[in-house]
């Protein structure tokens, strides 16, 4: 695995020879002349690693380093010291230095080792948060994220469009599984082992929402009583995912393009830049171009967005994925709730097949929840919410209806057999005058 790496060394030849090493074992590397060079580097960009020697003129690596050590998430330090300087790396140790090496060295490889060491376990920590966030979603498996044959498009877009490094905008009705779309295109990409950072643009106060992107310095504003990360920062690597992004004030919108198009962005109340090394994903349940036309949303936010489209079919469109959606849900919230997962009943399987789910996927997902806890059984009709159980009522309904029709054909044909003759006419249906003036009333033939 390899890193950005800083490398601090006032030893030009050395500071030379350090980076090619570094360069050759495939490292991208930033150099510094001095601590106060490498201090304006580390507030401007972000690295995996810092290397500094440990005594230079001016600002010192020591130095260096303790300014770091309030940051958000501070870099981890090699330092290089002469070999009579010792103690005072191991100082440094103490205060959360990874390691030190003596001057001259004498073999790179020890170097190489230790950066390895030291890149790779920041990388596992990454990997491991990125499992934890999948598992903590509850991930189902792709073929169930991609259910249903109107999702078989879909799904070759995701992996098209995932191996490249474009920004992707997902469009879909609340609760079509836009997240778990979204998540599939990380796990998938280049930057799947690094974090995926979503936020709900319309689940933050407009006020806070800057600071939840970009991050806030100390004092920033009442009540920033230290510096904090954003989200692009967190999702540094990796991928940030901006749901329902049609929600986005106008004004951040304006900052959230220039990330876009130059890559960097400050902290709210900063004044240094900081690159940002993510992918972006959006998602909306709206019609971006309409809001376009509404002056509600940037056209060229929407331009920059929306490189590579994808359309998520509602669940009404997708019958054919209910059945295995519903049992995914059964079984994992029967695990979840210590429960043995008994099956689905015939009725209560048809009404769920035949329910329009105008909350999609969520919906169903909730309905099933519940059906688990009331059920000791089978699921059965009478466990699902009761808009689930009126299939007989819309048969009755539709047998209702289908019987006024024939009604109304065959007082018409009679009229017509007797001339308009009302009285001749209900003789021929059998009911009263009465009784047929009601009827004409009701079925608009009057």
């Amino acid at each position: 695995m390899k890193g950005r790496i800083l490398l601090v060394e006032d030893d030009e030849t050395f500071r030379a020879f350090l980076q090619t090493i570094l360069e050759d074992d495939g490292h991208e590397v930033r150099t510094a002349g001095d601590g106060t060079r490498g201090l304006r580097l580390l507030r401007s960009e972000t690295f995996d690693l810092v290397i500094s020697d440990l005594k230079m003129p001016g600002k010192s690596g020591l130095e260096l380093f303790r300014e770091t050590r309030n940051d958000p998430a501070p870099p981890r330090f090699i330092f290089l010291t002469a070999f009579g300087k010792v103690e005072e790396a191991v100082a440094a140790m103490k205060e959360g230095a990874v390691d030190f090496l003596t001057k001259p060295l004498a073999d790179p490889d020890t170097l190489l080792v230790l950066v390895h060491r030291v890149i790779e376990s920041q990388g596992t920590a990454r990997e491991y948060r990125s499992l934890k966030e999948a598992e903590a979603a509850g991930l189902p498996p792709e073929e169930l994220v991609f259910a249903g044959r109107a999702m078989n498009e879909v799904r070759q877009l995701v992996h098209d469009v995932a191996a490249t490094t474009a920004t992707v905008l997902i469009y879909g009705e609340s609760g079509t599984g836009k997240e778990l779309v979204a998540r599939t295109v990380h796990l998938l990409s280049q930057r799947g082992k690094a974090g995926f950072i979503p936020l709900n643009c319309a689940a933050i106060p407009e006020h806070l929402l800057e600071s939840e992107l970009f991050g806030h310095e100390k004092g920033a504003f009442t009540g920033a009583v230290q510096a904090r990360q954003g989200k692009f920062e967190l999702a540094r690597g990796g991928t940030i995912f901006l749901d329902e992004i049609g929600e986005m004030p106008l004004a951040l919108q304006a900052k959230l393009l220039r990330v876009l198009q130059e890559r960097v962005f400050e902290r709210v109340g900063g004044n240094r830049e900081i690159r940002a090394d993510v992918r972006v994903v959006a998602a909306t349940n709206r019609n971006l171009q309409e809001e376009v036309a509404q002056r509600r949303f940037r056209e060229d936010l929407y331009y920059r967005l929306n490189v590579f489209p994808i359309h998520l079919p509602p669940l009404r469109e997708r019958r054919d994925a209910i059945p295995p959606l519903a049992d995914f849900f059964l079984t994992r919230f029967s695990h979840h709730l210590g429960k043995e997962p008994r099956g689905i009943d015939a009725g209560a399987r048809r009404a769920l097949e035949e329910y329009p789910w105008p909350g999609n996927v969520r919906e169903l997902q909730n309905v099933m929840e519940r059906a688990i806890i009331l059920a000791t059984g089978l699921i059965r009709l009478d466990h699902l919410p009761a808009e689930l159980g009126r299939r007989e009522g819309r048969e009755q309904r539709q047998s209702r209806d289908v019987l006024k029709a024939t009604e109304r054909e065959l007082i018409i044909k009679a009229l017509q057999k007797h001339g308009g003759n009302r009285r001749l006419t209900a003789e021929e249906l059998g009911m009263s005058r009465r009784t047929l003036q009601y009827k004409l009333k009701e079925h608009g033939l009057l």
